[in-house]
Protein backbone atom coordinates (compact mmCIF):
# COMPACT_ATOMS: atom_id res chain seq x y z
CA UNK A 1 0.00 0.00 0.00
CA UNK A 2 1.08 3.19 -1.07
CA UNK A 3 1.44 6.53 1.32
CA UNK A 4 -1.36 8.26 -0.41
CA UNK A 5 -3.52 5.40 -0.22
CA UNK A 6 -2.56 5.23 3.28
CA UNK A 7 -3.83 8.57 4.26
CA UNK A 8 -6.99 8.19 1.68
CA UNK A 9 -8.06 5.22 3.59
CA UNK A 10 -7.47 6.95 7.15
CA UNK A 11 -9.75 9.73 6.47
CA UNK A 12 -13.00 9.44 8.60
CA UNK A 13 -15.91 10.05 7.31
CA UNK A 14 -17.25 12.40 9.69
CA UNK A 15 -13.96 13.96 10.98
CA UNK A 16 -13.47 17.30 10.10
CA UNK A 17 -10.14 16.21 8.37
CA UNK A 18 -11.35 14.28 6.00
CA UNK A 19 -14.48 16.63 5.43
CA UNK A 20 -11.75 19.23 4.69
CA UNK A 21 -9.48 17.06 2.53
CA UNK A 22 -12.39 16.10 0.45
CA UNK A 23 -13.77 20.05 -0.45
CA UNK A 24 -10.04 20.39 -1.33
CA UNK A 25 -10.38 17.39 -3.23
CA UNK A 26 -13.69 18.37 -5.00
CA UNK A 27 -12.25 22.26 -5.85
CA UNK A 28 -8.91 20.89 -6.68
CA UNK A 29 -10.92 18.36 -9.75
CA UNK A 30 -12.90 21.76 -10.91
CA UNK A 31 -9.34 23.42 -11.24
CA UNK A 32 -8.96 25.67 -8.11
CA UNK A 33 -6.02 25.81 -6.71
CA UNK A 34 -6.43 24.95 -2.84
CA UNK A 35 -4.37 25.12 0.48
CA UNK A 36 -4.98 24.00 4.21
CA UNK A 37 -5.10 26.77 6.83
CA UNK A 38 -4.23 26.58 10.41
CA UNK A 39 -6.22 28.45 12.95
CA UNK A 40 -6.63 32.28 12.82
CA UNK A 41 -7.48 31.96 8.49
CA UNK A 42 -3.03 31.51 8.23
CA UNK A 43 -1.09 29.33 6.17
CA UNK A 44 0.81 26.84 7.40
CA UNK A 45 4.57 27.66 8.27
CA UNK A 46 7.71 27.06 6.37
CA UNK A 47 9.32 23.89 6.94
CA UNK A 48 13.29 23.94 8.53
CA UNK A 49 14.18 23.43 4.86
CA UNK A 50 11.83 27.13 3.36
CA UNK A 51 12.30 28.82 6.67
CA UNK A 52 13.12 32.17 5.60
CA UNK A 53 13.36 31.51 1.76
CA UNK A 54 16.43 29.93 2.04
CA UNK A 55 15.38 27.03 -0.37
CA UNK A 56 14.99 29.92 -2.86
CA UNK A 57 11.17 30.44 -3.00
CA UNK A 58 8.93 28.54 -5.79
CA UNK A 59 9.29 28.99 -9.69
CA UNK A 60 5.96 31.46 -9.86
CA UNK A 61 6.71 33.16 -6.66
CA UNK A 62 8.35 36.48 -6.91
CA UNK A 63 11.35 35.56 -6.29
CA UNK A 64 11.11 32.60 -8.86
CA UNK A 65 13.65 30.44 -7.02
CA UNK A 66 13.84 26.02 -7.43
CA UNK A 67 11.58 25.29 -4.48
CA UNK A 68 10.43 21.74 -4.84
CA UNK A 69 9.61 21.22 -1.41
CA UNK A 70 6.55 18.16 -0.83
CA UNK A 71 5.09 20.31 1.73
CA UNK A 72 2.56 22.97 2.15
CA UNK A 73 5.04 25.98 2.45
CA UNK A 74 4.84 29.45 1.13
CA UNK A 75 1.08 29.80 2.08
CA UNK A 76 -0.42 30.57 -1.47
CA UNK A 77 2.45 29.37 -3.32
CA UNK A 78 1.70 25.73 -2.16
CA UNK A 79 -1.78 25.91 -3.51
CA UNK A 80 -2.09 23.11 -6.00
CA UNK A 81 -5.12 21.02 -8.15
CA UNK A 82 -2.65 18.24 -8.15
CA UNK A 83 -4.50 15.48 -6.17
CA UNK A 84 -1.63 13.16 -5.28
CA UNK A 85 0.15 16.29 -3.58
CA UNK A 86 -2.82 17.39 -1.37
CA UNK A 87 -3.28 13.24 -0.54
CA UNK A 88 0.07 12.76 0.20
CA UNK A 89 2.12 12.25 3.67
CA UNK A 90 3.88 15.46 4.22
CA UNK A 91 0.44 17.12 3.54
CA UNK A 92 -1.21 14.46 5.99
CA UNK A 93 -0.38 16.53 9.60
CA UNK A 94 -1.34 20.44 7.79
CA UNK A 95 -4.36 18.73 7.04
CA UNK A 96 -5.15 17.25 10.54
CA UNK A 97 -4.29 20.78 12.11
CA UNK A 98 -6.03 22.77 8.90
CA UNK A 99 -9.09 25.09 10.59
CA UNK A 100 -10.13 25.58 6.81
CA UNK A 101 -9.57 25.46 3.36
CA UNK A 102 -8.66 28.43 1.16
CA UNK A 103 -8.00 28.88 -2.60
CA UNK A 104 -5.88 30.69 -4.58
CA UNK A 105 -8.47 32.76 -6.90
CA UNK A 106 -5.57 34.01 -9.27
CA UNK A 107 -4.35 30.59 -9.74
CA UNK A 108 -7.99 29.58 -11.06
CA UNK A 109 -8.99 32.98 -12.90
CA UNK A 110 -10.69 34.75 -10.24
CA UNK A 111 -10.71 37.54 -8.50
CA UNK A 112 -12.27 38.02 -4.89
CA UNK A 113 -13.31 41.60 -3.67
CA UNK A 114 -13.38 41.01 0.06
CA UNK A 115 -15.97 43.47 1.59
CA UNK A 116 -15.08 43.04 5.23
CA UNK A 117 -18.11 45.03 7.01
CA UNK A 118 -21.90 46.39 6.30
CA UNK A 119 -20.51 49.65 5.08
CA UNK A 120 -18.77 47.95 2.75
CA UNK A 121 -21.16 45.51 1.51
CA UNK A 122 -23.01 48.47 0.98
CA UNK A 123 -20.72 50.51 -0.96
CA UNK A 124 -20.63 47.67 -3.63
CA UNK A 125 -23.86 47.28 -4.00
CA UNK A 126 -24.34 50.75 -5.49
CA UNK A 127 -20.62 50.70 -7.07
CA UNK A 128 -19.46 47.46 -8.34
CA UNK A 129 -21.78 45.09 -10.90
CA UNK A 130 -23.80 42.03 -9.48
CA UNK A 131 -21.58 38.96 -9.40
CA UNK A 132 -21.45 35.82 -7.66
CA UNK A 133 -21.57 36.51 -3.59
CA UNK A 134 -20.35 34.34 -0.61
CA UNK A 135 -21.36 35.51 2.54
CA UNK A 136 -18.61 35.81 5.13
CA UNK A 137 -18.65 35.95 8.94
CA UNK A 138 -18.89 39.80 8.89
CA UNK A 139 -19.60 40.60 5.30
CA UNK A 140 -19.06 39.31 1.55
CA UNK A 141 -16.79 37.90 -0.71
CA UNK A 142 -17.91 39.30 -4.50
CA UNK A 143 -16.02 36.58 -6.97
CA UNK A 144 -15.55 37.24 -10.48
CA UNK A 145 -13.87 35.81 -13.84
CA UNK A 146 -10.63 37.22 -14.70
CA UNK A 147 -7.34 37.80 -12.31
CA UNK A 148 -5.01 40.56 -11.74
CA UNK A 149 -2.71 41.73 -9.25
CA UNK A 150 -3.92 41.93 -5.38
CA UNK A 151 -4.35 44.36 -3.24
CA UNK A 152 -5.21 45.26 0.45
CA UNK A 153 -7.30 48.17 1.81
CA UNK A 154 -8.00 50.08 -1.74
CA UNK A 155 -11.06 51.51 0.10
CA UNK A 156 -12.69 51.22 3.85
CA UNK A 157 -12.95 47.56 4.55
CA UNK A 158 -12.58 46.47 1.06
CA UNK A 159 -9.31 43.79 -0.35
CA UNK A 160 -8.70 42.57 -3.41
CA UNK A 161 -7.61 39.32 -3.22
CA UNK A 162 -6.48 37.69 -6.55
CA UNK A 163 -3.05 36.75 -8.05
CA UNK A 164 -0.14 35.73 -4.96
CA UNK A 165 -3.24 35.77 -2.69
CA UNK A 166 -5.36 33.39 -1.22
CA UNK A 167 -9.25 33.11 -0.28
CA UNK A 168 -10.69 30.91 2.46
CA UNK A 169 -13.37 28.78 1.26
CA UNK A 170 -16.88 29.99 2.59
CA UNK A 171 -19.23 27.36 0.01
CA UNK A 172 -20.23 28.24 -4.47
CA UNK A 173 -21.90 31.20 -3.21
CA UNK A 174 -25.25 32.69 -5.02
CA UNK A 175 -25.65 34.72 -8.15
CA UNK A 176 -24.10 34.47 -11.80
CA UNK A 177 -20.22 35.29 -11.71
CA UNK A 178 -19.65 37.70 -14.59
CA UNK A 179 -16.60 39.31 -16.02
CA UNK A 180 -13.66 41.59 -13.99
CA UNK A 181 -14.87 44.75 -14.74
CA UNK A 182 -12.51 48.07 -15.03
CA UNK A 183 -14.38 49.64 -11.81
CA UNK A 184 -12.52 46.56 -10.08
CA UNK A 185 -8.68 46.40 -11.51
CA UNK A 186 -9.05 50.79 -11.57
CA UNK A 187 -9.59 49.87 -7.34
CA UNK A 188 -5.53 48.25 -7.44
CA UNK A 189 -4.32 51.67 -8.50
CA UNK A 190 -2.25 53.16 -5.66
CA UNK A 191 -3.21 56.51 -5.11
CA UNK A 192 -0.82 59.19 -5.31
CA UNK A 193 -0.51 62.10 -2.76
CA UNK A 194 -2.08 65.00 -4.48
CA UNK A 195 -0.53 68.08 -5.58
CA UNK A 196 -2.10 70.61 -8.16
CA UNK A 197 0.32 71.92 -10.52
CA UNK A 198 -0.49 74.18 -13.60
CA UNK A 199 -1.65 72.11 -16.35
CA UNK A 200 0.43 71.54 -18.90
CA UNK A 201 0.51 70.24 -22.88
CA UNK A 202 1.90 66.51 -22.32
CA UNK A 203 2.68 63.96 -24.80
CA UNK A 204 0.13 61.18 -25.21
CA UNK A 205 0.14 58.38 -28.11
CA UNK A 206 -2.76 57.72 -29.53
CA UNK A 207 -4.14 54.19 -30.43
CA UNK A 208 -3.89 54.00 -34.25
CA UNK A 209 -6.80 52.30 -34.80
CA UNK A 210 -8.58 50.49 -38.02
CA UNK A 211 -9.90 54.12 -39.03
CA UNK A 212 -14.00 54.75 -39.09
CA UNK A 213 -15.16 54.41 -35.59
CA UNK A 214 -17.15 51.53 -35.10
CA UNK A 215 -20.16 53.13 -33.30
CA UNK A 216 -20.64 55.18 -36.72
CA UNK A 217 -21.31 58.55 -35.00
CA UNK A 218 -19.12 61.37 -33.89
CA UNK A 219 -22.00 61.64 -31.56
CA UNK A 220 -20.92 58.73 -29.18
CA UNK A 221 -17.66 59.27 -28.95
CA UNK A 222 -18.52 62.82 -27.74
CA UNK A 223 -20.76 61.56 -25.30
CA UNK A 224 -17.86 59.16 -24.01
CA UNK A 225 -15.27 61.61 -23.72
CA UNK A 226 -17.67 64.19 -21.86
CA UNK A 227 -18.52 61.47 -19.55
CA UNK A 228 -15.21 60.92 -19.14
CA UNK A 229 -14.36 64.36 -18.19
CA UNK A 230 -17.31 64.74 -15.68
CA UNK A 231 -16.32 61.79 -14.21
CA UNK A 232 -12.92 62.64 -13.47
CA UNK A 233 -14.43 66.58 -12.77
CA UNK A 234 -16.69 64.93 -10.38
CA UNK A 235 -14.47 62.27 -8.36
CA UNK A 236 -14.15 63.34 -4.71
CA UNK A 237 -11.63 60.79 -3.72
CA UNK A 238 -9.50 58.32 -5.44
CA UNK A 239 -8.68 60.70 -7.94
CA UNK A 240 -5.72 58.41 -9.20
CA UNK A 241 -7.74 55.23 -9.38
CA UNK A 242 -11.11 57.14 -10.84
CA UNK A 243 -8.49 58.95 -14.25
CA UNK A 244 -7.32 55.33 -14.46
CA UNK A 245 -10.36 53.71 -14.66
CA UNK A 246 -11.67 56.31 -16.83
CA UNK A 247 -8.66 56.20 -19.07
CA UNK A 248 -9.42 52.44 -19.49
CA UNK A 249 -13.15 52.81 -20.34
CA UNK A 250 -12.39 55.30 -22.73
CA UNK A 251 -9.54 52.84 -24.45
CA UNK A 252 -11.91 49.72 -24.24
CA UNK A 253 -14.62 51.35 -26.39
CA UNK A 254 -12.53 53.27 -28.63
CA UNK A 255 -8.53 52.21 -28.38
CA UNK A 256 -9.00 50.39 -31.57
CA UNK A 257 -11.05 51.90 -33.71
CA UNK A 258 -8.99 54.61 -34.86
CA UNK A 259 -11.41 57.17 -34.04
CA UNK A 260 -9.74 58.87 -30.98
CA UNK A 261 -7.49 62.41 -32.13
CA UNK A 262 -4.93 64.28 -29.56
CA UNK A 263 -7.53 66.87 -28.61
CA UNK A 264 -9.90 64.22 -27.24
CA UNK A 265 -6.82 62.77 -24.75
CA UNK A 266 -5.97 66.98 -23.93
CA UNK A 267 -9.56 67.24 -22.76
CA UNK A 268 -9.26 64.15 -20.07
CA UNK A 269 -5.29 64.70 -19.24
CA UNK A 270 -6.96 68.42 -18.80
CA UNK A 271 -9.72 67.05 -16.25
CA UNK A 272 -7.24 65.05 -14.48
CA UNK A 273 -4.60 67.79 -13.99
CA UNK A 274 -7.47 70.14 -12.64
CA UNK A 275 -8.05 67.61 -10.31
CA UNK A 276 -4.44 67.39 -8.83
CA UNK A 277 -2.67 65.05 -11.37
CA UNK A 278 0.79 65.66 -12.22
CA UNK A 279 1.11 65.73 -16.72
CA UNK A 280 3.70 62.61 -15.69
CA UNK A 281 1.21 60.83 -13.74
CA UNK A 282 -1.58 61.23 -16.33
CA UNK A 283 0.83 59.93 -18.98
CA UNK A 284 1.46 57.17 -16.90
CA UNK A 285 -2.22 56.32 -15.94
CA UNK A 286 -2.40 56.68 -19.87
CA UNK A 287 0.20 54.24 -20.63
CA UNK A 288 -0.77 51.57 -18.11
CA UNK A 289 -4.98 51.57 -19.52
CA UNK A 290 -3.37 51.45 -23.08
CA UNK A 291 -0.95 48.38 -21.88
CA UNK A 292 -3.75 46.78 -20.07
CA UNK A 293 -5.88 46.74 -22.81
CA UNK A 294 -3.47 45.57 -25.59
CA UNK A 295 -4.07 48.54 -27.72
Amino acid sequence: MTADSKVRRSIPDNHPYGIRLRTALQLAANDVPVLPLRAGKLPFGNCPACAKSACGDRPHMLRAGPCACPAPCHAWAAATTDHTVLTSAAWASAWREAAAVAYHPGGAGLTVVDLDDAAAVAWARTALPATRTVATTRGEHWIYRGAMPSRNDVRPGVDIKSAMSYARWLGPGTGTMTALPVVVRALAVKERTAVRPAARVVAATVPVGGGVCRHRTPVFLERGITMGVQRITQATAGVHATVYGTFLAVLSTHGRCGCLTDAHVSRLFAAAQAKGESARHCAEAWTNARTALGV
